[in-house]
């Protein structure tokens, strides 16, 4: 018999619900919240009262969409953690509701294990390879940079970590310098291809082993500004597009190098990217010429699954169904995990 996972996705400012059938996706929609843009930042408060405003109706028109009615779902999925806290309760609430009225179980997942595994969602008309294990994986977002090894679905192994600031939040921070909207990552990245990658150069912190650093990145770019500005006051305005170029080679550089330090560490040669940043074409450009080079198998995952969205917490909630990993009505959010 198939087994079907509603899942939910609230850690952050998107309203996102997925229906996964024996990990073929049937349907996965997200909610985005612009009122954020104009601060520059996600707004907390603002993005939880949206969650509770998108939720209901976002949940409705995935099932409608994956061609199911509520009697066939096998199990809630939802995101506890980590994350904004509000966020993160209206989806653990939610999803509590939905499986206590259709006497269903309830299975937590822990966002960044979710990332990682949206390389194991399948589509029916996709045909890509999935990883073998093992698997080693750089996870990059917002708020993470990591190195994590997968011996199977459910057994990860964090072998590398940010000590301060992640990557995503060097590129939202740096493009905030320039006058760039939020999130700055993708501006950034339309920006860096009309410019050249060795026009400036920025620190790249030292950090011995696998762990990663970006502050002194972010410290360097901004002393780099002012300095020029106070030189030109339209300095950044003429050269936005080699600005983004060589940030963006520098974060690509520290990324790729301490993944090839991975590889080589652990012997691993199935290689992949997840998480927001994963996105970023020269990112993905870069771990493909890198596969060629060192002989690895490369996986970057579809555009669809790099950003926060439900599937990613459908197919992690499938496996753990599998597993009889199920969680009481007590499971509270955690905004760290």
């Amino acid at each position: 018999m198939a087994v079907i996972i509603l899942a939910i996705e609230s850690s952050c400012d998107d309203t996102s619900v997925a229906v996964i059938r024996d990990g073929y996706i049937l349907s996965n929609l997200i909610a985005g919240q612009e009122v954020h843009m104009m601060y520059g930042g996600v707004v907390p408060e603002l993005a939880s009262r949206a969650h509770q405003a998108n939720i209901v109706p976002v949940t409705d028109v995935a099932i409608r969409q994956a061609g199911i009615s509520r009697k066939d779902i096998n199990a809630v999925a939802f995101t506890r953690g980590p994350g904004l806290l509000g966020s993160l309760l209206v989806g653990t609430s939610f999803a509590k509701g939905v499986a206590l009225a259709l006497g269903i179980p309830l299975i937590e997942v822990n966002h960044l294990q979710a990332h990682v595994l949206a390389h194991f969602i399948l589509e029916e008309q996709a045909g890509h390879q999935q990883p073998s294990f093992p698997f080693l994986c750089l996870l990059v977002s917002g708020g993470h940079s990591m190195l994590i090894v997968l011996k199977d679905y459910l057994e990860m192994e964090i072998i590398g970590n940010t000590i301060d600031d992640a990557a995503g939040e060097a590129f939202d921070k740096c493009g905030k310098l320039m006058g760039l909207p939020y999130p700055a990552g993708p501006a950034i990245d339309r920006q860096a291809k009309q410019g050249n990658r060795t026009a400036f150069r920025f620190a790249k912190p030292f950090v011995e082993g696998l762990d990663f650093s970006f502050s002194g990145l972010k410290t360097s770019f901004l002393y780099f500004l002012r300095d020029r500005t106070k030189e030109d006051p339209d300095f950044i305005s003429r050269n936005i597009p080699d600005l983004c170029a060589s940030l963006q080679a520098t974060i690509v550089d520290i990324l790729i190098g301490k993944l090839v330090r991975a590889s080589l560490q652990t012997g691993i040669r199935e290689i992949g990217i997840a998480g927001g940043v994963s996105a970023n074409s020269e990112l993905r450009e870069a771990l493909t010429r890198e596969g060629i080079k060192r002989g690895w198998n490369t996986y970057v995952p579809p555009l669809g699954y790099t950003t926060d969205n439900a599937a990613m917490i459908g197919i992690t909630g499938y496996y753990k169904y599998l597993r009889g990993e199920y969680v009481g009505h007590d499971v509270t959010p955690m905004a760290r995990l």
